[in-house]
Formats: structure tokens, sequence, C-alpha cells
């Protein structure tokens, strides 16, 4: 009997070690070896690869980075997440509460390649947080619970893999757990995520008898020691019929199958396949088969399925092979916008940390061009421009400085200080000017009309409305500029956290994606910034609206020393048929094109401004249109005048108009046993919930439906309390729908009761 035993060996060197965990160099760092050095820190782009591990919440995306780093040689020890010492869990709420609330970027080797591992958030308040790393990606691993299959963050972070077109491979983890069912989660795949699953491996055993995986390209057994405490150690066998008749009979069909499946996907393989092989699949080379998956993986036509057990340590070795061979490099990842730049810079900051000894940290990912320390780089978002002082090699919360990066990596930077989430990075101001007239000749042939400045900025970051707001104090008045640094801080490095002054009290309002959210907040400018802040109690965003169209006219008249200021205005605000966030606005025929050419941008910034409180509870207003009918400007006013005559007359005719309260409605996916549905329906009856449908998920159930989010603050207690603590549930904002008038009259009188 053939048999091969694998062991990983890497070399390694003492790194500076926190207490408890033991990390190894980068390596090939030993030494004055230049040649290896540069090689280590600047790989061919062929040998990089940008992945990007999601899924949802509790599905072992951080365990399966742990073992990652583990088995590639950047720890000596196995971090755990219920023991708090995992790598890229490094904040302290995470390791308190044991979920992932950053993305942490990882860099490492395995195998001559170089990879740049982000492990983002599962939970729906973090949403963002995997929105804006899966920009940079080059591809993802999609991690998932065997005994649950597809739920409902999987849905959310697959869909944003798909808006940023990104090849994945899926990991069906947890196939040690009690329920797990390798069927079952394929099928889950292929009806919930309508993808097209290649399984590339098949496991041995389910739940407690688990033990490997079957290789069914190559047709052979993976199997791990059973008194290795690792995973590190692990045979490799071919199946063999007389030993594993059974196991060899159901591999050879499933290679069969997968081989017709990749041949009616990839027409290459197929004319392969139909002729030279068409008499025996059996005889058809493993390397050619691997070759046609990677074409079909980066086609985005079907996705590999490797399956194993990250906890248990089995199944992650195969997995990273998956990563290197399937998944694309830089490379194979084509943007229009590369053959603009001619070689030159150019890079997007995906993200900002603030370090307490180095200032901003600034995460880039390095389209084209080279980075190095010193540098002095032009930030086309800001139109301003920095030096960076230090480059480094992301390593959790570990950094290593490095002398230069080339295209296709991933960098962190130091030094800048006026760079944000989602900046557009070049070389210079006349790097960019050259770029935008070579994407203007491009343009001209596709008759496009950008603005130069537009067509160069590489894809922003749609930041979701928030849905929760609290006000937040500082412990006296004497601490409000470090609270207000200390926000200012933590917005630059997550957009999705808005701050705003009440205009009638004058204190800060925090406005968050949910109570998880905004709890993190507090509890960060404690630890980090050294403020005990108190939070006022947390309120639900509502928005306002109107049901009818209104006209009415506004003339403001005003001398302020010598100077005459006039404006005489006449406008229409009416509901609109299309849901829009901002007011949509017209000129009527009537109005002086000469005039609107002066005053345009004051008009509208009075009506963007009267539509952020709304006359009811003074919450944004949206699904309004506003026709702008006459228009008349005495000479010499200014255009503050202007602005403040139009924010008036649109609020007085808001004020005319028949008005309805907006309320955020979420989707709501609760996970229950059997024993404790009738309890849980029932509650949500209570809350104003509308039950879609009852999925049978193995031994649970699955309520699917809609809920207010008024009605679900606090539901994690209750729900604890009515199943033992044995339910989960998972929320998302689905749309704002109007309240009924029982329900907006009740509200208005807790409002004005409670003001």
């Amino acid at each position: 009997m053939c048999c091969c035993k694998i062991r990983l060996s890497l070399k390694r060197s003492k790194l500076h070690e926190p207490v408890g965990r033991k990390y190894s160099s980068l390596p090939g760092l030993i030494g004055n070896d230049i040649k290896s050095l540069h090689s280590i820190i600047n790989p061919p782009m062929a040998k990089i690869r940008n992945i990007g591990i999601m899924a949802h919440i509790d599905a072992g995306k951080t365990t399966t980075t742990e073992r990652i780093l583990y088995y590639s040689g950047y720890t000596r020890s196995l971090g755990d997440v219920d023991d708090g010492d995992t790598v890229t869990d490094f904040m302290a709420q995470e390791r308190e509460r044991g979920i992932t609330i950053q993305s942490a970027a990882v860099t490492f080797d395995w195998k001559g390649y170089r990879v740049n591992l982000i492990d983002t958030p599962g939970h729906v308040d973090f949403t963002l947080e995997v929105e804006r790393c899966l920009r940079v990606l080059d591809g993802a691993v999609a991690v998932f619970d065997a005994s649950a299959g597809v739920e409902a963050q999987t849905l959310t972070v697959w869909r944003q893999a798909d808006k940023h077109k990104i090849p994945r491979i899926c990991f069906l983890n947890k196939m040690d757990k009690t329920g797990a069912s390798f069927n079952y989660a394929v099928e889950s795949i292929r009806e919930k995520l309508k993808a097209k699953p290649l399984l590339l491996q098949l496991p041995i055993g389910e739940g407690k008898t688990f033990k490997g995986v079957v290789d069914v390209v190559s047709k052979e057994k993976l199997l791990w020691e059973v008194n290795s405490d690792d995973g590190k150690d692990f045979e490799r066998k071919p199946l063999l019929d007389v030993s594993d008749p059974e196991l060899l009979k159901e591999t050879i069909e499933a290679r069969s199958a997968l081989i017709e499946q990749v041949a009616d996907l990839d027409d290459e393989f197929a004319d392969l396949v139909l002729g030279e092989f068409s008499e025996n699949f059996d005889l058809l080379p493993a390397e050619k088969l691997q070759t046609a998956i990677h074409r079909v993986t980066l086609a985005q036509t079907a996705v590999p399925v490797l399956c194993g057990s990250a906890l248990k340590n089995k199944g992650v070795q195969p997995l990273l092979d998956a990563i290197t061979m399937y998944l694309p490099s830089p490379e194979e990842h084509k943007y229009e916008f590369l053959p603009w730049y001619k070689g030159d810079l150019c890079a997007l900051a995906f993200k900002v940390l603030h370090d307490r000894q180095r200032g901003p940290l600034v995460f880039m990912r390095i389209y084209s061009g080279t980075l190095k320390p010193q540098l002095t780089i032009h930030n086309i978002n800001g139109n301003c421009t920095e030096r960076i002082s230090r480059l480094l090699l992301p390593f959790a919360d570990q950094h290593v400085e490095i002398p230069s990066l080339t295209a296709g990596n991933i960098a962190l930077t130091v030094g800048l200080k006026h760079t944000a989430t989602g900046d557009t990075i070049v070389l210079s101001k006349s790097s960019a000017l050259a770029a935008a007239r070579r994407a203007g000749r491009e343009g001209e042939k596709k008759h496009r009309q950008n603005s130069e400045t537009e067509r160069l900025l590489l894809a922003g970051v749609e930041i979701p409305e928030p849905v929760f707001f609290c006000t937040i104090e500082p412990p006296s008045v004497a601490k409000q500029p470090d609270l207000d640094h200390a926000l200012k801080c933590l917005q630059r490095e997550d957009p999705s956290l808005k701050v705003r002054l009440d205009p009638d009290s004058g204190q800060t309002i925090l406005c968050g994606m949910g109570e998880l959210h905004i709890e993190i907040i507090h509890d960060r400018i404690k630890r980090e910034y050294g403020l005990e802040t108190y939070l006022g109690p947390l309120q639900v965003a509502y928005r306002e609206t109107i049901l009818n169209s209104v006209r009415t006219t506004d003339t403001l008249d005003r001398t302020l020393g010598d100077k005459r200021h006039l404006v005489s205005v006449e406008l229409e605000v009416r509901p609109t048929e299309a849901p829009s966030v901002v007011p949509v606005i017209e000129y009527a025929p009537g109005v002086s094109e000469d005039l609107l050419k002066v005053s345009q941008e004051a008009v509208e910034n009075g009506i963007h401004s009267a539509c952020l409180q709304g006359p009811l509870l003074g919450s944004p207003v949206q699904d309004v249109a506003i026709t702008l009918h006459s228009l008349m400007i005495y000479p010499g006013t200014s255009t503050t005048m202007v602005s403040a005559c139009l924010s008036r007359c649109v609020q007085k005719a808001l004020k005319k108009a028949d008005r309805q309260v907006l309320e955020p409605l979420m989707n709501l996916e609760v996970t229950v046993t059997r024993d404790h549905l009738s309890p849980v329906l029932a509650d949500l009856a209570q809350r104003r919930g509308n039950i879609q449908e009852i999925q049978t998920r193995q031994d649970n159930r699955v309520v699917i439906g809609f809920v207010p989010l008024a009605e679900i603050m606090g539901y994690s207690t209750v729900l604890r309390t009515l199943t033992s603590g044995s339910a989960t549930f998972a929320l998302e904002l689905s749309s704002y729908q109007a309240m009924s008038p029982q329900d907006q009259s009740t509200l208005l009188i807790q409002r004005r009761g409670s003001t």
C-alpha cells in the first residue's frame, strides 16, 4: 500500500511575543539573504492571493483563520475563540464576546504562495466592515456550519460578493458537530444561493464519526491521526478496491459527476474530455481537471466545495491548497483603469485604524506601481498630497517593517493624516491628470460623459443609513474636546458611525447600525481614549414623508447694514412614486436659467437642509419631490439668504401637507427547536411581527418574517428566556414602511410626553 505522510515544516525565528502566544517571523528573514528578502516582500504577482473569509456569525471563520496561520508557520500555538487568544480577534471587545468586529488583515506564505487573508465579521451590525474589504479582494472563502447550511448573514455576504464579482470557494466547517450533514449543506447552497456546487471532497463519516475527507479529484483519502494534538500530521492514501471498495465506488461516481459538471461549464475542458477521455474518465489527469476547475471558479459559473472541522484540526491544509490552486491571482482580475496609469502608482485605502504610538494606520490595496517609505502620494478624493513615513506588512496587530511593496499586495502605511476609507491614492497630481486624459480618450470611444475626477476614483463603499441613535455625553464639559477627538478618530475608522449635533439641545447624537454597534463604540471610547461617557436611551431612527401635494410661496426681505437682501420663491412638494432618500429637485420651465447658474447650489442646499428635519419628529424627510416654479432674487442678495428662504418655504409646505411617519422594518430569522416554536411565534405576534414562512432545518425550525425595529429592542434577552438559551436570531434592515395611524399617534404622544 502506497502511503506518504505530509509534514509541514517552515523556518521560524523569534518575533515580538505577546504573553500567552508564540509568533514566528517571516520565513526567509534570517541572516542577510537579500535575494530571499526580496522574494518574501515582493513575490511574483502570479503567486499572490488576496482572499477574505466570510460567513454567518458563529460558522467558524476565526477558528479557520487560526488553523490556517498555525499550519502556515506564522503561529506556534493554536488560538481559540473561547479562550480569547486568537490572532485576528485582537480587540478586547472581540475576545470578550468571541465575535469578530473589525476585519483583520494577515499576511502569510503557503507552499511558495503569498496569501493576504482578511477575517471579516459575520454580525449584521458590521456588514459595512465586510463590504469595504470585499472591494479589495480577488477571491473569498465562504465558511458554512455543516449542521445549518446557508443562514441569514450568509445570504447577505454572498450577495455582497456577487456585487463585487468575487470568485469564491465553500468550506463546510463543523463536520464533527452533532447534526452535521454534508448533503443538506450542499443542497442549501444549491437552493438558497442559486450556485452550482462542485464537490471536490467527500467526508469520511459525519458528526462524531468524522475522521477525514476523500479528495475526489485525485481519488485519495486524507486521514488525520487520532492522537495528533494539532492536526499537522495526516496521511494521504490512494483509494484501493481491496481496502475501501464502497468508498472507491462512491468517489469514482462523484468524480465522473464532477467531470461532467465542469465539461458543461467549460468548452475547452469539454473538447478535451470528449476527445481523449470519452471512453474512460478515470484516465483524465488530476492536473487537467484542476486547471478547468480554476477557470470555472474564475468565471463564477460554479463554486468548489470542501469540508472539514477547523476546531478539530481536520481539512484545513487541503483548504489552503485549494485557495492557491483555484482562487485568482491579482493579474487574473481585470481592472479597466489599470492601462490608464501605465505602471504608475494606483492604490485604494480600504481601512483606517488608529494606533496610540503610530497614529493613523491606513490599509491599502496596491493595483499598480510600487509603494515605498518616505514616498509622497496624492489623494484624489481629498485633493491633497501626503507623505508615507513607514511601510508595514500587516500581521493582525503585529506589523513587520518593509522597504517596498509592489502591485497586487496589501500594505499598511504610517504617516497619512488625511486619508480616509475609500480614498484613491496615486503618485502625483500630474500622474492623475495623465491617467484622466487616457481615460478621457477611452471614454470618448465609449461615448461616456464622466468628469475627470469621477472616472479616476476607484469604487467607493455604499454606507448604509444608521437605524439607531442615542445621545452621548462626556463626564464633564472640560472633556467635550476629548470626546469630539475620539469620535472623529472612530468615524474615520468606521464610516457607518454617524455623529451629529442636536440643534435644539446642543447634545452630541451617536447614530449606528444596531445595539451591539453602539455598545462597542461606547466601550472603545472608554478603553482606548480613557473617557467614561454616558449614553442616553437607545432610540429608533424614524423617517417622515408626505401623502399629498402642496404648493406654497415665501418671501424673505432683510436689510443688513446698507445692503438689502430680497428673495421670493414659489414651490410645490409632492410624494414620489419611487423611494428616494434625498429630495428629488426639479425646475419649472419659467425659472430663469441665468439665475440658476448663479444660485442653483444655494437653492439645493436650502432644500436639502429643510429635509433633514421633518415637522412631526424632527426626523429626515424622504420620498419627496420638490418643483421650483418661480424664483426672484434682488441683485446683491447673499447665497445664505437664498438658502434660508428656500429652507423656510419647504418647511412651510411640509407642515401644510398630510404627514406620515416611516419606521424601519427588519428581516428577522429565528432558529428554534420544535418544542419552543409556539412561545416564539406568540411573542412575535405581540411585537407586530409578520411571519412569512417557517422552514425545517434538520431538527430545528427557522421562522422567517418582518418585524418593526422598535419592537425588537432587547429581543436577545427575551428569546433566551423563552427558549432556555437554545434559539438564535439574525436581523437585517429590509426597508422603511408607513406606520398605521394608531401606532403613529401613540408614538407622537410618547415623544411629546418625553420632551
